[in-house]
């Protein structure tokens, strides 16, 4: 009941913002499913970075800088960037993605929600889940939808966009997953981008290898199928492992 009471008053207040006054006493009987923590953290996730524009247009801004700028370096000939327009598009949606990880969760660390979080007796693992989770709607799936006017700037025709839309949203979840334990491990460390990038990195490269495969297939229109099912295979591992790896990490660095 003690801990109940702080996390009304304390930095995680906003998990009650919409409940009502049945659901606050079922929070503090403990009755309150893991689904629907998470949910309430998720939306607790998007409310605040639609406050914070900024930091939603950093990564889109740097994957259309990068996509914009390879041609005007190389040759502004659609034939000679078409082979080309698949490692493009992918080398900047990873370095995108990897650009918004390091705000995961370091700024709820710093105004102690996480502690909230971990003190609550919910389930760690759905909540640090449903921050990924936003992590990914607010830039995977945005980059998944700029990636086909990225390759067709790279002279991908029009009949590629449904293969690369697939193939960037079922990566960038797989990136998400595996970035969130890097920025878990990396959590009480100021300045952490250059170690985060050093431990993700390595771990993103078979979603590269099959994510910048399956786009290649898809622009050169041939069969993309099986790629894309080892990418989907990749982000289901990321599921089941992910946020547990993610809590665990998380725990460590705030004992």
């Amino acid at each position: 009941m003690h801990n109940s009471g702080v996390m009304r008053q304390g930095p995680a207040a906003h998990l009650q913002e919409r409940e009502t006054p049945e659901s606050g006493r079922d929070w503090e009987q403990g009755a309150v499913p893991a689904l629907t923590t998470a949910r309430l953290v998720l939306a607790r996730d998007l409310k605040l970075a639609f406050r914070k524009r900024s930091q939603l247009i950093q990564p889109l801004a740097f994957f259309a800088i990068v996509t914009t700028l390879f041609p005007l370096g190389v040759s502004p000939e659609l034939p000679r960037l078409k082979p080309m327009a698949a490692g493009v598009v992918w080398a900047a949606a990873l370095l995108s993605s990897l650009l918004a990880l390091e705000l995961l969760f370091r700024d709820d660390a710093q105004d102690g929600t996480l502690e909230q979080y971990a003190l609550s007796g919910r389930s760690l693992t759905w909540l640090l889940a449903a921050k990924t989770a936003a992590h990914w709607l607010l830039t995977g799936l945005p980059l998944a939808l700029m990636a086909p006017l990225a390759g067709i700037a790279l002279g991908a025709s029009g009949a590629a966009m449904p293969g690369i839309i697939a193939s960037v949203a079922v990566g960038t979840v797989a990136l998400s997953l595996i970035g969130s334990i890097g920025a878990g491990l990396t959590l009480g460390i100021r300045r952490s981008g250059a170690l985060l990038s050093l431990l993700t990195l390595p771990l993103e490269i078979p979603v590269l290898i099959f994510g910048a495969r399956a786009t290649e297939l898809a622009i050169d229109g041939a069969a993309y199928v099986v790629p894309l099912q080892l990418l989907a295979a990749l982000a289901v591992l990321g599921l089941t492992l992910g946020p547990l790896a993610a809590a665990a990490a998380v725990r460590i660095n705030l004992e």
